[in-house]
């Protein structure tokens, strides 16, 4: 992220610096050791190699920051303002400096993970590319971003909605959800498609929760209103309920939308048998 002037501050996910790309001495370092003036290297690299040169570290750096979707204060301690900045009118620009990060220091446990994160990044691409049999330079790596995908806690949305329906109940996972949605939709952070809420209503359903699948369901209606998939869903968790009637319904809604489908049809003829057979004697 380049800021007013020539500063560069980046977040690193585990190794972050901040420099000019002038070569002059990084703002709010000086005095911090290591010497200053023009062409100062990043201090305390554990992972990377202590000679890794500048702007190799920054790219690093940006990388890892884009990839959990963060920025530097996630992993580095943030000093307090200096006087006369924000509002005070004192600083360069409008608003004045920002406060200086302590870059060496490695007081933030989201540091020290993040290097033993990179540590498993570097270990499991040799086997990656073992497992593949191909030649490394056609062999797809394994990166922060391949688990992250622009989140800091790089969990799986069923996982999310989960907890939260525990912890809060299904009306707090349905707002959660849309939140996420609003925030993170065109992104590649969460599974937003048609069929990620068909699949998740389908283990509400096989585990009794006929209620919390319909909600899910009709849900995913407001998003794909001509979704077969969620009719014929929404038919399975309303059998569960013994509404065979809304059940036949739904089907009959999902054969419309989507009259090509034999399996659903099928579904859809044997439930009317069910219901229209003749009572036992």
């Amino acid at each position: 992220m380049r800021a007013r002037g020539a500063l560069v501050v980046v977040m690193v996910s585990g190794l972050v610096v901040a420099g000019r790309v002038d070569g002059q001495e990084p703002a709010g370092q000086r005095g911090a050791g290591g010497g200053g003036g023009r062409g100062q290297a990043p201090q305390n690299l554990q992972v990377l190699p202590k000679d890794t040169p500048q702007p190799q570290v920054l790219q690093t750096m940006q990388e890892f920051a884009a990839a959990l979707g963060v920025q530097c204060a996630y992993c580095h301690m943030q000093g307090a303002a200096p006087e006369g900045g924000r509002g005070g009118g004192g600083g360069r620009g409008r608003g004045g400096p920002a406060p200086a990060f302590d870059f060496a220091s490695d007081e933030k446990p989201q540091k020290k993970v993040a290097r033993q994160m990179m540590l498993m990044v570097r270990d499991i691409n040799p086997k990656v590319v073992a497992a593949a049999a191909k030649a490394e330079a056609s062999t797809t790596r394994v990166g922060c971003v391949t688990c992250h995908r622009g989140v800091a806690l790089p969990k799986q949305l069923p996982d999310i909605l989960d907890q939260t329906t525990n912890e809060k109940g299904t009306p707090a996972a349905i707002a959660q959800f849309k939140d996420l949605r609003k925030q993170y939709f065109g992104a590649q952070a969460y599974d937003f498609s048609e069929g990620a809420l068909v699949a998740y209503a389908q283990r509400a359903t096989a585990a009794d929760r006929a209620d919390d699948a319909i909600a899910w369901l009709q849900l995913n209606l407001d998003y794909f209103p001509m979704s077969s998939r969620t009719y014929a869903g929404l038919s399975q968790a309303q059998q569960k309920k013994n509404d065979k009637a809304s059940a036949i319904k739904s089907l009959e809604r999902a054969v419309e939308l989507d009259p090509q489908n034999a399996a659903i049809k099928r579904q859809l003829d044997q439930l009317k048998g069910v219901q229209d057979a003749p009572p036992a004697r």
